[in-house]
């Protein structure tokens, strides 16, 4: 006796609001009405006999019911996923919306990409770059590679490095400063720091010894590439990790001072623990963790 499946456009509804965290989001994806959504729920509730969410003013939140039902399904969906894609030359593209930050992407991300796409051709990334990743982590993006002291610890992390923290300027300016941390000379510098990581420059100036130091100015940049770029250009002093510098290899630009100091901030992947059993998620995140970028 053959057992009856559910729908399955309804399973597929239902998913894809748990997976993205908004059905507003979900019936976008799906090109579909939120109401036309709403009635694949529906036809899902009726078939399995519980509530799987509750609905007031047009948000749906998973009940207990709907969580137990997503954990135990969830798993078995993508185990069918990967059988049908190893077996079929025809199923489409997998698609994960990861949010990157630019430097991130243009060092380190993106010359190891092939690889990935060698592993996966179906998978496919569309890169997100602009502000409050972490804050769309489950909305918006299915996963995203911040800086940050330490993520949500509701989220899955992984912590892809440790660094220290350099001050970086053009070879003609740290010539003008000098081998050794002087108060009189940076005392009439400009130091160029990150909007997001204020503590980097508090910890520099710690370290080398300038407790209650003030430069002439701080000028503050919401792009990593654009600060290395200003401080070759002699703009100021750019207080920015030690893997920037190294990986930047810009003949333009110098380190000042042989001393090392701990970076407050790592790079962290991030995602939901449940999207991890979706498989653009699993696939981008087992490669990255195994490639060390």
């Amino acid at each position: 006796m053959s057992r009856r499946l559910p729908p399955l456009r309804a399973l597929e509804a239902f998913l894809r609001v748990v997976r993205l965290g908004s059905a507003r989001a979900a019936a976008t994806e799906l090109g579909l009405s939120p109401s036309a959504l709403s009635r694949r729920i529906g036809t899902l509730e009726d078939f399995v006999g519980r509530k799987l969410f509750t609905r007031a003013h047009q948000a749906m939140q998973l009940t207990d019911d709907g969580r137990a039902f997503h954990d135990a399904v969830a798993p078995h969906i993508e185990a069918l996923a990967a059988a049908v894609e190893s077996q079929s030359d025809t199923v489409g593209v997998m698609r994960l919306h990861l949010g990157v930050l630019p430097l991130f992407g243009g060092q380190r991300l993106f010359p190891r990409l092939p690889e990935l796409r060698k592993l996966h051709p179906r998978l496919h990334i569309d890169i997100d770059t602009g502000p409050h990743l972490l804050d769309r982590v489950g909305d918006t993006l299915d996963a995203a590679i911040i800086l940050t002291h330490e993520p949500d610890p509701s989220l899955h992390s992984v912590r892809l490095d440790h660094n220290r923290v350099y001050a970086i300027a053009s070879t003609e300016l740290a010539a003008e400063v000098g081998g050794v941390p002087d108060r009189t000379k940076l005392s009439k510098q400009t130091f160029l720091v990150h909007n997001e990581l204020p503590d980097s420059f508090v910890a520099w100036r710690e370290a080398v010894g300038l407790q209650g130091f003030e430069p002439a100015a701080v000028d503050h940049y919401d792009s990593g590439q654009l600060i290395l770029e200003a401080a070759a250009q002699g703009l100021g002093i750019a207080i920015m990790h030690d893997d920037h510098f190294t990986r930047a290899r810009d003949g333009r630009l110098a380190r000042l001072f042989d001393i090392d100091v701990e970076s407050p901030y790592s790079y962290w992947f991030v995602c939901r623990p449940r999207d991890l059993d979706q498989r653009p998620v699993r696939l981008f995140h087992d490669w990255l963790v195994k490639a060390e970028l």
